[in-house]
């Protein structure tokens, strides 16, 4: 039996002793492989975890309408890998559901509502995150909104939808607009985020997907930027990492990021945010210009 490869990152690659993916087949040492089966995000916001059990912390979030695939479903937890950005981990078996059809737009605005019906005066069903994907059937107006209908004859605000595939083109300003959305570990979405949350979810509504914890982006997004002595080169979305830690430069001096220390995306001058972060952390790692 071929012996666990240490290059594979347990995060992006769904194995364990018993259990893993058959595209690991002879890289991995595993009892059973199996090809996963398709199945989609049902609910607005949904935890990845990183063992099957309430009490283990949320590592990343899906969004409803994310597809996945399932290795093992059991005692109420289903044992998955995200499509999107290849994550992998234990959500509730009950936030998943078969696909049927493909989504046809995305939420682009931090947060919107979905009404039992067009019109912003019925009481709403559920919230939805920057990012969500809906199939959006028919249109309707009433007193001068126009609202996108769903197959349920659910209705959402069309000015804050955009058919899939159209994308925004600056990343940062994406950012701009989760401006004091509380910092949330493990958080992906416009309810709650963390700072690569940010990073990530800022870039894949301006067409660009990429990985998810810091370490990971550090190492893959743009191309290295050597500072010099007084950041003095840095530019508008330049990410500027820490061990633990990513922000987007907002402008050549500020940068926006979720952060712990205000419990909020915030923006903050990028010589404050070194002095301050260096006390416990130290200074930044890298730059990377995306």
């Amino acid at each position: 039996m071929p012996e666990q490869n240490p290059a594979l990152d347990r995060r992006l690659h769904a194995f364990r002793p018993d259990l893993a993916d058959i595209r690991l087949r002879g890289k991995v040492d595993a009892g059973r492989f199996t090809e996963g089966t398709p199945m989609r995000v049902a609910l607005p916001v949904v935890d990845v975890r990183s063992e099957p059990r309430p009490d283990s912390g949320p590592q990343t979030q899906l969004l409803l309408g994310d597809d996945v695939e399932v290795f093992e479903e059991a005692d109420g937890w289903c044992w998955i890998r995200s499509l999107r950005d290849g994550y992998v981990g234990y959500v509730s078996d009950f936030s998943l559901e078969r696909p049927r059809g493909e989504p046809t737009h995305v939420v682009c605005v931090p947060r919107t509502f979905v009404y039992p019906g067009a019109d912003l005066r019925f009481p709403h069903t559920r919230a939805l995150s920057l990012g969500s994907r809906i199939a959006i059937t028919g249109e309707a107006e009433t007193r001068g909104t126009r609202y996108l209908t769903l197959e349920s004859g659910e209705a959402v605000i069309a000015g804050h939808m955009r058919p899939i595939g159209e994308h925004g083109d600056d990343f940062v300003a994406v950012a701009e607009t989760l401006l004091h959305t509380p910092y949330l570990w493990g958080g992906s979405s416009g309810f709650g985020i963390d700072c690569s949350g940010l990073v990530q979810l800022s870039m894949l509504m301006a067409g660009r997907n990429v990985l998810r914890d810091t370490d990971m982006q550090a190492a893959t997004i743009g191309t290295v930027v050597e500072p010099d002595g007084d950041y003095g080169n840095l530019k508008r979305g330049d990410l500027v990492f820490w061990k633990g830690h990513v922000a987007i430069m907002d402008d050549a001096k500020t940068l926006i990021h979720s952060n712990g220390h205000t419990m909020s995306t915030t923006f903050e001058p990028l010589r404050d945010a070194i002095e301050r972060i260096a006390y416990l952390y130290g200074y930044p790692t890298v730059i990377r210009r995306p």
